[in-house]
């Protein structure tokens, strides 16, 4: 039998020529999130490649949120996690997303000593905190404001209280948890103390995207981060072991705790009640001389068709 002669729209050629358009038309956007339990449990359907992509191609940048804080305040990157208390400084350059937020209900950063001390009793001591940017150290200030904020990475904090370079210390992450393993004593849960005084719920970060991607490209990559939580929590055991990975040697029993504590109801809606809690979060900060306005809160959602 004598060869065929195919021109048919999938032949090799034409093949390699869409395979290259399509390649050419995927658009790279830089993505923050932090080494921590909670974020990869929310990336986790990105990173194992199990949630449709929409034409974008990632590039992860992890690192803890005091240094994502001050890459967004220099917008290098498309979409970011940010302390809450950073918004107002990058407002102008960046939407809040719907997706993704941390918001405590009831609990929050702690503040630990190694000896019994009240919140009064640091007044002009030393308090270490994970960045002046964070929300955790607008929250000490506003709660505890004759305290001396020291700026150190979150994980050197318990080390520096026990070996008394400073005199207290505010915890985040899964230190939340495991201060006490440490032989240190709470002073203040000031998630407990915010919600009392408010009666709000605490938003401690949020994600941000640049406005200059345009609202429709936002409004797809909003949708990805939706199916990615959608898809953790569709899949817990293996979203869980993913997230493992990030827990500095916590145990899966804290684990599943901690994650639970913050990504939560609120990571999927960002209701009326927590942009109530973010709007008067950010009127106190400005109110007390700590974050330079009250912004406008320019939320973004995914497409209505998700």
């Amino acid at each position: 039998m004598g060869g065929v002669d195919c021109d048919c729209p999938w032949s090799a050629q034409k093949g390699l020529a869409v395979a290259q358009e399509l390649r050419e038309t995927v658009r790279t956007v830089r993505v923050g999130h932090t080494p921590d339990m909670d974020d990869a449990f929310m990336f986790y359907g990105i990173a194992s490649g199990a949630v449709a992509l929409e034409g974008f191609q990632f590039e992860h940048v992890i690192e803890d949120i005091q240094a994502l804080n001050r890459r967004a305040i220099d917008a290098e990157l498309d979409m970011t996690a940010i302390s809450a208390a950073a918004y107002p400084s990058v407002s102008k350059r960046y939407w809040i997303v719907s997706v993704g937020s941390s918001v405590g209900q009831g609990y929050g950063p702690m503040v630990i000593s190694p000896t019994p001390k009240s919140p009064e009793d640091l007044g002009g001591l030393r308090v270490a905190v994970p960045g002046l940017d964070t929300t955790a150290s607008l929250l000490l200030r506003l709660a505890i404001p004759q305290c001396v904020p020291v700026e150190m990475p979150f994980d050197q904090i318990p080390k520096a209280v026990l070996a008394a370079q400073v005199d207290a210390g505010l915890v985040i992450h899964e230190w939340q948890l495991t201060y006490r393993d440490a032989g240190l004593l709470p002073v203040l849960d000031l998630g407990l103390w915010w919600q009392q005084r408010m009666k709000l719920p605490l938003p401690l970060g949020v994600n941000v995207i640049k406005r200059s991607l345009g609202r429709e490209a936002a409004q797809r990559l909003v949708g990805v981060l939706r199916e990615s939580v959608l898809y953790a929590f569709s899949h817990q055991e293996q979203s869980l072991a993913y997230a493992m990975r990030y827990g500095r040697g916590i145990d899966a029993t804290r684990a599943r705790q901690f994650i639970g504590m913050y990504v939560n109801e609120e990571t999927l809606t960002f209701s009326g009640h927590c942009r109530e809690a973010l709007r008067m979060l950010f009127t106190q900060g400005y109110e007390a001389g700590l974050i330079p306005k009250v912004p406008r809160l320019s939320v973004i959602a995914p497409t209505k068709d998700r």
